[in-house]
């Protein structure tokens, strides 16, 4: 019964550990694309579409920043 219990808490402190680093990552790739718009709302929701766009492309985390970057040089700017 003690060796259950020690995998059992292994395997969950393991788990929530994986879970972390990855809702970390996900977090830092949001805010990356969010520094690119610049406090523009209507570029905000552009940006975090960019990211969901790269996501779904497979765009590697090294390329990440590059990648939004050229995104968010291709925004289309609105004369008001």
């Amino acid at each position: 019964m003690d060796y259950f219990i020690i995998v059992v808490t292994t395997a969950a402190g393991l788990y929530f550990h994986w879970w972390l680093f990855h809702r970390i990552r996900q977090w830092s790739d949001r805010d990356l694309a969010l520094s690119f718009a610049e406090g523009d709302q209507d570029k905000r929701q552009y940006m975090l579409e960019q990211l969901a766009r790269a996501r779904h492309e497979g765009v590697r985390r090294r390329e990440l920043p590059a990648w939004l970057e050229q995104a968010a040089a291709q925004y289309p700017v609105s004369s008001v």
